[in-house]
């Protein structure tokens, strides 16, 4: 018979704890910021000892479900992104230097979420005032004539059409998508779209969102996202590994 070691238990041990303690969260209603019960508290309702329950709030702190602020006590955190934004990173590092799967299915998932978004952002776009994006759109044509990329001002033009849909999420998800793939970007192989390029796609959203035409604003999209892919395509089919020099 196979019996565990003393290591195996001890992670055993953790993740049942990680387990009591996120269903203690879900029943007790918590919210991020409300504090937790302490330590000994936690201890004896949990039925745990504190080596276990140290471990298994360090690493639910290190992935945001929980905040533990030194001299004040152990909080409900907010449970974002960060681990999912940590290890995406790390594939496509991976992937820029190998057959670029990685690189290109980010691009395809990305596309997909935002063309799938034509329809609410044009229904608050076209109804008012698109100055916030035309002026985002103005920084980058000055960064443009001057030969910049602008990638905070890419970024600030997304998030804007996205903020008024009041979801918190999508916002979330395609901050990790746009911080993973501009630390690859200029790392990527084929020939790099030009500044002048990318204000003209962003300013034919703009024009779009205008016209109220929701396949137009998707058409658009898929337009930006088709012109950043190219370097991608030129580069070679997926399975062919890149070599530079």
């Amino acid at each position: 018979m196979t019996t565990q070691s003393g290591a195996g238990r001890a992670l055993a041990s953790q993740a049942v704890t990680r387990t009591r303690i996120r269903d203690l969260i879900v029943e007790r209603r918590l919210k991020a910021g409300d504090p937790l019960p302490t330590e000994p508290e936690l201890m004896a309702e949990l039925g745990v000892s504190r080596n276990s329950l140290r471990e298994a709030i360090k690493a639910m702190q290190a992935v945001g479900i929980i905040d533990v602020r030194h001299g004040y006590g152990t909080f409900v955190g907010s449970a974002g992104l960060k681990s999912l934004e940590e290890g995406l990173g790390f594939r496509l590092s991976l992937s820029a230097s190998g057959d670029l799967t990685d690189v290109r299915e980010l691009l395809q998932l990305r596309r997909a979420l935002e063309v799938g978004l034509a329809h609410e952002v044009t229904a608050y776009w076209s109804q008012g005032s698109r100055a916030p994006l035309e002026a985002v759109v103005a920084e980058m044509d000055a960064a443009a004539a001057e030969g910049r990329y602008f990638p905070d001002e890419d970024w600030r033009f997304h998030a804007t059409m996205y903020e008024p849909l009041n979801n918190g999420l999508i916002l979330d998800l395609l901050r990790v998508f746009w911080r993973t793939f501009q630390h690859v970007d200029e790392k990527l192989p084929g020939p790099r779209y030009t500044p002048t390029d990318a204000v003209s796609w962003h300013r034919e959203i703009c024009d779009a969102l205008a016209s109220g035409e929701p396949e137009r604003v998707a058409q658009s999209l898929v337009d930006h996202f088709d012109g950043i892919s190219v370097r991608l395509a030129a580069a070679g089919k997926p399975g062919t590994t890149i070599t530079k020099d």
